[in-house]
């Protein structure tokens, strides 16, 4: 490995990605990482990380609690985790995690095999009220992901990059 492979970022400073949270910096994006996934969120109380209930096919996540306190729901119960603590997901678990708390949450997501972090979203259709797999689209340049019912077509939700 020579000295060129390194790559040092200020996760502050890199671009917001779209997502439903304040902020959601992409570090495993800007360092190059192949062979994990790297996330930062900043999330107001309310706010999911990052799409609603979701699963990962052939993809662990874990997630970490820098500031504040998340509520990670899943089909066995729902676990709050605060400063901290991590919480991890294996493959295939459905979860939707949502900042609680009186203020923002700062959350590190890593996720592995970053090939495989493929998500499946399977929500409730607000238009057609089938609970179905959510597919999306980039637009903007990649700055604005909007979502689509997978069986009526319906806009579902529009998520963009953060106000900073």
């Amino acid at each position: 490995m020579t000295d060129s492979e390194f790559r040092k970022v200020a996760v502050e400073d890199l671009p917001d990605a779209p997502n439903p949270t304040r902020h959601k910096k992409e570090v495993d994006e800007a360092v190059g990482a192949t062979e994990f996934g790297f996330n930062v969120y900043l999330a107001d109380p309310g706010q999911q990380l990052p799409w609603g209930e979701h699963r990962h096919p052939d993809h662990e996540e874990l997630l970490y609690v820098v500031e504040g306190e998340i509520r990670v729901e899943t089909p066995d119960g729902d676990y709050d985790v605060g400063t901290g603590e991590a919480f991890f997901v294996p493959p295939e678990a459905k979860q939707r995690t949502v900042a609680t708390g009186e203020g923002p949450a700062r959350v590190i997501a890593v996720g592995a095999p970053k090939a495989d972090d493929g998500a499946v979203i399977e929500e409730r259709c607000p238009e057609c009220g089938d609970e179905t797999d959510r597919d999306y689209e980039e637009r903007d340049g990649g700055d604005t992901y909007v979502l689509y019912c997978g069986d009526c077509g319906a806009e579902v939700r529009r998520m963009t990059a953060g106000p900073e």
